[in-house]
C-alpha cells in the first residue's frame, strides 16, 4: 500500500498511513514523509509501536539528535521523557517530587529547545503508555501566525532576533534551576523569523522559552510576542491529539507550538519518549 496524507485541519497537520516507520525506509519513502512535513507542520502515524532503538533510527532520518540532560526524568539518554513514571525503577514519581514539578511547564505553549544555541528542527514523540482519560497534546502553527501579518508587519518583524531562555520559561511556574543547571543552558539568541530551506515559506520561533525581543523595551517585546503566540493558537490554528497507544507525532519546532495537558499523576501511568533532532543551523543565520 502506497503512502497517504490526509489534512487534519485546513491549516495545519496530516495524517500519516500506508508507511511503517518501525522498520528501514528507503529513501524515496523518507522524501515523501520529508515532504508532508515540509507542508504540513506536524505529522501523525497510528499504530506504530516502537521500541527506543526504532525511534532513534526514524529520527535520524531528519538529522542529529540532541541529547537529553538536566533535571527531564530521562536525563543521559536520547530522549526526553514525558512521563510520572521513574526511568530506572518504573514506579510512579510522587507529584512533589522535582522532576514533576519540572514538567509542569510543558502545560505552557513552547518549541521544543528554542532555548538552545542550536535550535531544533523537529521533534518524535511516540505514545508507549497511554492513561484512559487526560494528557493530551494541543499544538498550533505559528507559520500560520506569520501568514496572519500585513506585508509591513511582515518587513516590521524580518531582522528581529529574539532572547530565548528556559529559566525564564520555568520560572512561570515557580521552578528555579540550581547554579549547575542554569551553566548547561544559558540564555541565547536567534532570529525570529524562520523559513523553511525546502519550501521557503515562513513561520515564527516563538512559545514560552522567548523571553523578548533583543534590542527592544521589555513591554514592547513582550507585547509582539504574546500578540504572535495569540495568533497562531486561534482555535482555527489548532490541533488537539488525544492519544492511543503506538501513535507517533513529529512536529516542525521552529513552525509550530505544543502544550501537554493534565491528567491524574498518581492515579494513571504515562509514558512519552520524545527524541528531538537539531536543525544543525548556527545561532544567528543572517
Amino acid at each position: 500500500m502506497s503512502m497517504t496524507v490526509t489534512p487534519i485541519t485546513p491549516v495545519f497537520g496530516a495524517r500519516i498511513a500506508g508507511v511503517d516507520i518501525t522498520g528501514p525506509l528507503d529513501d524515496a519513502a523518507f522524501a515523501d514523509i520529508r515532504a508532508a512535513f515540509d507542508e504540513h507542520l506536524v505529522l501523525v502515524f497510528s499504530d506504530q509501536p516502537m521500541t527506543d532503538e526504532q525511534q532513534i533510527e526514524f529520527s535520524e532520518r531528519f538529522g542529529p539528535l540532541e541529547g537529553t540532560r538536566g533535571v527531564n526524568p530521562g536525563s543521559g539518554t536520547p530522549f526526553a521523557r514525558q512521563s510520572n513514571l521513574d526511568i530506572k525503577s518504573g514506579a510512579v514519581i510522587p507529584p512533589d517530587d522535582r522532576r514533576m514539578f519540572y514538567q509542569k511547564a510543558n502545560m505552557l505553549w513552547h518549541a521544543d529547545s528554542s532555548f538552545k544555541a542550536i535550535p531544533s528542527l523537529c521533534s518524535v514523540l511516540t505514545a508507549r503508555i497511554v492513561p484512559p482519560e487526560g494528557g493530551a497534546t494541543e499544538l498550533a502553527s505559528s507559520r500560520a501566525a506569520y501568514e496572519s501579518l500585513t506585508t509591513k508587519e511582515k518587513a516590521d518583524i524580518e531582522d528581529l532576533e529574539i532572547e530565548y531562555d528556559i529559566s525564564y520559561s520555568r520560572g512561570l511556574v515557580g521552578f528555579e534551576f540550581t547554579p549547575e543547571e542554569r551553566s548547561f543552558t544559558p540564555p541565547v539568541r536567534h532570529r525570529l523569523v524562520r523559513t523553511n530551506k525546502n519550501n521557503g515559506r515562513k513561520s515564527v520561533m516563538i512559545g514560552v522559552h522567548a523571553k523578548g525581543v533583543v534590542g527592544w523595551p521589555e513591554d514592547e517585546g513582550r507585547a509582539l510576542l504574546d500578540d504572535l503566540l495569540a495568533r497562531a493558537t486561534r482555535p482555527e490554528n489548532t490541533y488537539r491529539h488525544e492519544w492511543r497507544q503506538d501513535d507517533v507525532i513529529v512536529w516542525d519546532n521552529q513552525a509550530a507550538v505544543h502544550r501537554a495537558t493534565e491528567y491524574d499523576t498518581v492515579k494513571h501511568h504515562r509514558l512519552m519518549q520524545r527524541t528531538t533532532i537539531s536543525s544543525g543551523a548556527p545561532v544567528n543565520p543572517i
